[in-house]
């Protein structure tokens, strides 16, 4: 089991579900009502953020969305990328 998938798994139904949602919006392109932000220092990776849950992603060369992490906000969400 992947790291997402086991995080996705520790959460309640009805989060889990909002972020099944979030990450399907995500991978359509649908990012008009999301909380989108770019990366500083990055080169096309984007987070949006849902209450504590952070959803990493990178944006590729052929307009795809690829989901890089999901986790809870902490000082390390954001290193090692």
């Amino acid at each position: 089991m992947d790291k997402i998938s086991k995080f996705l798994k520790s959460l309640s139904s009805s989060k889990e579900k909002k972020i099944n949602r979030l990450v399907d919006d995500i991978i359509k392109n649908n990012l008009d009502n999301l909380d989108c932000k770019k990366l500083r220092g990055m080169i096309n990776i984007y987070r949006v953020r849902s209450g504590n849950i952070r959803v990493l992603f990178q944006k590729t060369k052929s307009e795809e969305n690829v989901i890089i992490s999901i986790e809870n906000k902490k000082e390390s969400t954001y290193k090692n990328l």
